[in-house]
């Protein structure tokens, strides 16, 4: 469990988890600043995101499978 997230935390450092970390991070200050809590709110959401991969849908919801699936032609003639 401790081995998974170590993992979890230190690979996968894509540029979308970079964006929601500074914006987590910078809106957790202005949260703090200002005393508002539904911006701290969602800074702790974009920071959660963030730290574990994860998005709206999920660490890969909404990506492409990586892999060939064989399907049959379909741009031949039609019958």
């Amino acid at each position: 469990m401790i081995k998974t997230l170590k993992y979890q935390l230190l690979t996968g450092w894509h540029p979308a988890r970079w964006i929601r970390l500074a914006l987590g991070i910078a809106l957790l200050v202005q949260a703090i600043a200002t005393s508002d809590v539904l911006v701290g709110a969602f800074a702790i959401l974009l920071f959660g995101q963030a730290i574990l991969n994860t998005g709206c849908c999920g660490p890969t919801g909404c990506s492409v499978p990586q892999t060939k699936q064989h399907t049959k032609d379909t741009t031949g003639p039609i019958e």
